[in-house]
Formats: C-alpha cells, structure tokens, sequence
C-alpha cells in the first residue's frame, strides 16, 4: 500500500490498516518463536540430547541468525522492507514446520541455521516497517508492537502446553503453527505499507558503544541475555529440577510470558511514577532475586513466583535503556544501534552457554551463575546520574 493524498478520514483508516498489519507480523514473529521454544524439551528427547548437546545445536540458531545480517542489510537496501518482511515471514514459518522430522542432531542443526536466518530476516524488515508505521502518528506506538509480540508468545506457549498435555508430537504440532502462521502473513501483506527501500550506508556492519553509553549497552546485554535463557532453558529447568511432567514444566514458562507481557503492557505508568532509573534498578533485582530464589528452593510454587519475578524484570529494561541513550546522545540512532548490537550478542551467546555450564556442574548451578547478571543490571543503574534520566 502505497502513501498517497488522503482526506481525513481516508488517512484514518490507511493508518490504522497498517498499523494492524504491522502488528499482525508482530503476532506471527512472537507465536511462532514461542511455539519452538515450548517445544525444545520434546525435541531434546526425541534425539536424546544431554544438556551439552543441546547447547552446542541451540547455538545454530543465533550462528544462522548472525550470518544472515550482511545479507538482510542487502535486501533492505535494493527492495521494500514490506517485501522482506514478508519473504521473511514465509520462511520463517516454513522453517518452523520441520523441527518435529528431525532424526539426527546435524538435521536439527541445519534446520535451526535456517530458522536463526528466517527470524533475522524476519524481526529487522518488520522493525523497520514498523518505524515507518510510526511516522504516521504524533504518540508513540512501538511499544505496542512490541507488547503483542509479548502476547503472541503468551498464546503460543499456551497452545505448546495444550499438545504437550495432550501428547501432541512436534511433528504435527510445528507444522499446524507454521501454516496458520503462513495465512496470517498473507492476509495481512496486502495492507502493509510500502515504503522506499533503506539506503546502504558505508560503515561497520556491527558498530560497538563507545564510553558515553557501555552502562546502557552492559544493562541491554545483561536483560537480554536473561530473556533469552528463560525461552530456551525455563521449561527444562524446572522439569529436571522438580521431576515433573512436562505439561507442569509448560506451566512456568506460562506464567513468566504472563509476568513478561503484563509487566510491559503496564510498564508506562509505572516509570511516570517512579522514574527510569528507580525501575532499571528494581528490575534487575527482580531477575537477581526471581533466578536466586529458583535455584535455592526448587520447589514448584516458588519457582512459579522466581519465573513471575523475572518475567517482570525483564519486561521493561530494553526500551527504558534505548529512551535514556536516545536522550543523552546526540546521534541516538548510533547509541541504540550500538547498544542493539550488544544486547543481541547477550540474547544470542549466552542461552548456549548455560547448557555447556550445566553439563559441567548442573542446571541449579547455571541458573545460580547467571542470575548475576540482574546484579550486574543494578550495579550498572547506580552509574546512570540523575541529569541522564
């Protein structure tokens, strides 16, 4: 859909077209990485992984992602991000089908190396799409996308904890997933907003923070490395800790979406009444105190509450962090970019590392380890003076 001169109530309507089809690309990209993550424990019994071996093939993920980026930069710069989003949608979706016919570790890799590339190409052409979006409105509207991909995960693990309970196998669950997920892509496409394609820029393709904003950068790596562990490890973590049925296990992760989705849909209200900073600060020792807690009392009720604890914490940080640069940066799209960069490495690296850690020690000892980072969150918070915030 291209933009053109519209009456008032003509623009109305072609922006509230885009923006729910935005949205809607949103919804595919939280469903559909929430529908995988609920289903790993399965996978990992299916092929009969230790911890170690699955960390070593859940790193083909962020390695397919990472390889992705120079390419993606590319096809941003010759075509429509409407155009990727959507070729980025199908084969995200397609991937997404096939994890359940995996017989051999390598086949998961594969499969995984593609999945990593189709959520790269996915989530940056629908970021940028949505900026796009947000052009058209005088209030911010990104944290609204951003929510429903919260409340796309929310669903997705809870349609994963309806097959599990069911003794639905991946293999028809996955594939069920991706193929809705495909219709919704190509209801939606339609409605998207065509828009010129970003010119390449001649600089680093990852450029690192400089001194003015490494505290944002090292709040961002830690938050997001913690998100990320939950998506991969909670479910197993609590079902090896506890020796419960997997459904049970489903249940945490359940309930740390809930905690994750609500703390942003309310996340706006709190800051007006406590500040930036204060939030940054009790965030990370929510993530602190909900892993600690996990770890040493692994009882089921209070592991729920540790994961509530976490999904909370981590709600928030990275779009406070991304406000707080934006402000005291001149050039604000260098200090999130740079920031995106690190904080992406934290989402990437670091899940794997918690099974190479686990296959070492334990899943209690991994878990212990990196509930560190909600203090190295605080401790970074306590930097920030007043002035920035």
């Amino acid at each position: 859909m291209e933009n053109s001169s519209l009456s008032a109530a003509d623009g109305l309507v072609f922006k509230r077209k885009i923006r729910r089809a935005s949205s809607a690309f949103f919804f595919v990209s939280g469903f559909g990485y929430a529908t995988w993550a609920s289903r790993i424990p399965s996978l990992q019994q299916q092929l009969n992984l230790n911890e170690a071996e699955l960390g070593a093939v859940l790193f083909a993920l962020p390695l397919g992602l990472l390889l992705t980026m120079p390419l993606t930069a590319k096809l941003l710069a010759r075509h429509s991000n409407n155009k990727i989003m959507m070729w980025g949608a199908i084969f995200f979706n397609l991937v997404l089908c096939l994890p359940g016919f995996t017989n051999t570790i390598w086949q998961l890799v594969v499969v995984l190396l593609c999945f990593g590339s189709s959520r790269n190409l996915l989530n940056i052409s629908m970021n940028a799409h949505s900026v796009g979006v947000q052009k058209f409105y005088t209030k911010s509207i990104m944290t609204t996308f951003h929510g429903i991909w919260s409340l796309a995960g929310f669903a997705g693990a809870g349609i994963g904890y309806l097959m599990v309970s069911n003794n639905i196998t991946p293999a028809y669950h996955l594939p069920a997933a991706g193929i809705a997920l495909t219709l919704v892509s190509i209801y939606f496409y339609p409605k998207t907003l065509l828009q010129q394609p970003i010119q390449e820029q001649r600089k680093p393709m990852f450029s690192l923070p400089d001194q003015s904003v490494l505290k944002y950068a090292l709040i961002c790596f830690a938050c997001m490395a913690c998100e990320n562990i939950m998506y991969d490890w909670s479910i197993i973590y609590f079902e090896k800790t506890t020796l419960s049925l997997s459904s049970v296990a489903i249940t945490a992760f359940v309930i740390y979406m809930i905690s994750m989705t609500m703390g942003r849909l309310i996340g706006d209200k709190i800051v007006n009444a406590f500040g930036i900073v204060n939030i940054l600060k009790y965030s990370g020792l929510l993530i602190f105190v909900g892993l600690l807690v996990s770890v040493v009392f692994p009882v089921n009720y209070v592991i729920f509450i540790g994961f509530a604890f976490v999904g909370v914490g981590v709600s928030c940080i990275v779009p406070l962090v991304f406000s707080l640069a934006g402000r005291n940066n001149t050039n604000s799209g260098l200090a999130v970019a740079s920031i995106s960069t690190v904080g992406y490495l934290g989402f990437l690296v670091v899940p794997p590392l918690v099974g190479f850690l686990a296959q070492l020690t334990s899943l209690r000892w991994a878990f212990g380890v990196f509930s560190l980072l909600g203090l190295l969150i605080f401790f970074m918070s306590l930097k920030i003076k007043e002035k920035e915030a």
